[in-house]
């Protein structure tokens, strides 16, 4: 078992309060950060106008973004819209989210979660009575694919595709949709990928599940490897992953949905696999927790803290960044949300 493995969660910093990410007026969710060809620190995140509610408001408007900073803690400075609705005929058209940025050879790889559907906009005057019986939502649950965007530099122009990169499956235990990419891009341009799955149930989806897929480039056809979800959903309850690979094996962190594995609901487990597909917790699962320790000395109970990625410098990880809300938890009591980050202590 590997060092990071036993002592990721106990190499957590505190976290700055002026750090991370937020913006007036919006949720914010989904920081992903990539250190850009000027040097600066580049946070990929999803957000969408707080007239709507924070769940299930991303469903039909959230957009990815871009904001930049000159150390990785922050704070980030919003930039511009990465990704903005481009209509209801494309698969990406209505909502862009979960992005995940890879910087390979000299191509920046943008992965996200796209979807769409055919009906009006939500307005604001009906935003607070929408919520997850609105047909708008359940249209547009069921359209979320997974798909990729490329660019020469950080700041452009983005290559979007006309078709995701990971369609649903008949009959698989991704059927209803696929989402929250986490990819590992390794040195010779091939693909690991984990991604969200759901699959129909009758008429309704089933419950969250993880499957793996590889491709032999970013921008090549992606094949999925795993017949069945690759943490068995009678024991693993799992989603929002986020994986790497260390030279001999991947490691993997993702939020515990239940409690049941890392001994704190919605806190994160800390796994690894050889192949991608067989996974083994560690000794000491726990990844992170919702506790977290500001740089002023107090402690909070975070009312959510998801989405975890790792930003590596010289092939260590040093900062967790996560999404994450205030409140007593549950997204319908939370009043803001924001990308906050955690520095992770060397080795």
């Amino acid at each position: 078992m590997s060092k990071e493995i036993r002592s990721l969660y106990d190499r957590l910093l505190p976290a700055p309060r002026s750090g991370g990410f937020r913006m007036d007026g919006y949720w914010v969710w989904c920081g992903s950060v990539v250190k850009g060809e000027d040097g600066r620190f580049h946070m990929f995140a999803s957000r969408w106008p707080k007239h709507l509610p924070m769940h299930p408001g991303w469903l039909v408007h959230s957009e990815v973004v871009r904001a930049v900073s000159d150390t990785p803690e922050g704070p980030y400075a919003f930039q511009e819209v990465v990704l903005p609705a481009r209509g209801a005929e494309y698969w990406d058209g209505r909502s862009t989210h979960n992005p995940h940025i890879v910087r390979h050879g000299d191509t920046y790889v943008l992965y996200y979660m796209g979807s769409t559907h055919p009906l009006a906009d939500v307005l604001p005057e009906e935003g607070s009575a929408f919520g997850l019986s609105d047909a708008r939502t359940i249209v547009a649950r069921a359209n979320k694919r997974v798909g990729i965007a490329t660019a020469k530099s950080v700041f452009g122009p983005w290559e979007r595709r006309d078709a995701p990169i990971l369609p649903t499956r008949p009959g698989r235990f991704d059927s209803f949709l696929t989402s929250n990419p986490a990819p590992c891009i390794h040195g010779d341009g091939s693909v690991m990928l984990i991604y969200k799955a759901r699959r129909y149930e009758g008429n309704v989806h089933g419950k969250m599940t993880l499957g793996a897929a590889r491709a032999e480039r970013f921008d090549g056809a992606y094949r999925v490897v795993s017949e069945e979800p690759v943490f068995p959903p009678d024991r693993f309850h799992l989603e929002d992953p986020f994986v790497w690979h260390t030279g001999d094996r991947y490691e993997l962190i993702a939020k515990d949905m239940d409690g049941n594995l890392c001994g704190e609901a919605h806190a994160g487990i800390h796994a690894y696999s050889r192949d991608g597909l067989d996974w083994q917790l560690g000794e000491h699962p726990k990844a992170y927790s919702r506790s977290i320790t500001w740089d002023d000395g107090s402690v909070t109970t975070m009312g959510s803290f998801e989405r975890p990625f790792l930003l590596f410098q010289d092939g260590k990880p040093t900062h967790l960044f996560a999404a994450t809300a205030d409140g007593p938890g549950g997204f319908a009591r939370a009043t803001q949300t924001w990308n906050m980050v955690v520095p992770i202590a060397p080795e």
